[in-house]
């Protein structure tokens, strides 16, 4: 029977527990989550333990990425569920912080990043989102120490913002991303699919369905403009608010004009009732 996690709550014995797991010299992995886990996030695990020895899962719903108007508080919090799927993947350590191990009274110092954080995309509607996830991903790599850490492309824009962040301030940390793990009628994997209503649900993957015919066009030889314009109208058709579908480089996430320019990513946010969702593929 898989032994149960060793679960810590405060840096000190976080930093007692990764030492010992350090032992032997062994290579420690690092998936930082919110929780609320799902296949998605157990292909990171998985993944993680193919790229290093050793596996620590952080759990920490971040309050410093939700505006005011966002759900934080209601935001899925499965911890049972949670720990029942990280012990069945064999991993050795869950970091668990309370809020004051995180930001302790007088806590000041931010991260503000640029470059990919600033291309108008997400940023554009969530301004506050980036500096919250830099932060917060900056002190988990210092916490946890991580050879490597593993991300979900489905936040294609967060993955290239910390992978910046990694290089630009010599933090050691070798940062993954992968694929993005779907149902089985395109919807991608996400926390928050929760919210949606039965109805909701059904009319969901219409995003992807909008981003492969964009895709598909782009390829044929489409140019931008009408290759999205075709995946707007599908989204909203389909009843979406849509904030953005955009053709990005997939590095640099700046804007494109055609195929030849370097490798695409189709990138997408919108609104199906109070649920927000985000996506993208690459062309």
């Amino acid at each position: 029977m898989p032994r149960t996690p060793m679960v810590v709550r405060t840096v000190p014995a976080l930093r007692r527990a990764v030492d010992g797991l350090r032992a032997r010299k062994a290579t420690v992995a690092l998936v930082p989550t919110m929780g609320a886990l799902h296949d998605g996030h157990v292909s990171l695990v998985r993944i993680a333990r193919r790229r290093a020895r050793k596996v620590v899962v952080s759990i920490f719903v971040n309050p410093t990425q939700f505006a005011p108007t966002e759900d934080f508080g209601s935001y899925p919090r499965t911890w049972k569920a949670d720990v029942e799927k990280l012990t069945a993947e064999g991993v050795e350590l869950i970091w668990y912080p309370e809020l004051k191990a995180m930001y302790p009274d007088g806590f000041a110092t931010k991260i503000v990043p640029e470059g990919p954080a600033t291309v108008g995309l997400e940023d554009r509607f969530r301004p506050h989102f980036f500096g919250g996830v830099a932060t917060v991903v900056a002190k988990l790599f210092t916490q946890v120490r991580p050879d490597v850490a593993i991300f979900g492309e489905k936040d294609f824009q967060q993955l290239r913002v910390v992978t910046q962040m990694a290089r630009d301030l010599d933090l050691g940390v070798k940062v993954i991303g992968s694929r993005t793990v779907r149902e089985r009628d395109g919807l991608a994997m996400s926390s928050r699919n929760v919210y949606l209503s039965a109805d909701e649900r059904k009319v969901a993957p219409e995003l992807h369905r909008a981003m492969k015919e964009s895709a598909r066009r782009l390829r044929e030889g489409a140019d931008v403009r009408s290759a999205i314009a075709a995946g707007e109208t599908i989204i909203k058709q389909a009843g979406f608010d849509l904030d953005y579908l955009d053709v990005r480089h997939a590095e640099t996430l700046q804007p494109i004009a055609a195929l030849k320019d370097g490798p695409m990513r189709i990138l997408v946010a919108a609104r199906l009732g109070t649920t927000r969702l985000i996506d993208n593929i690459a062309v």
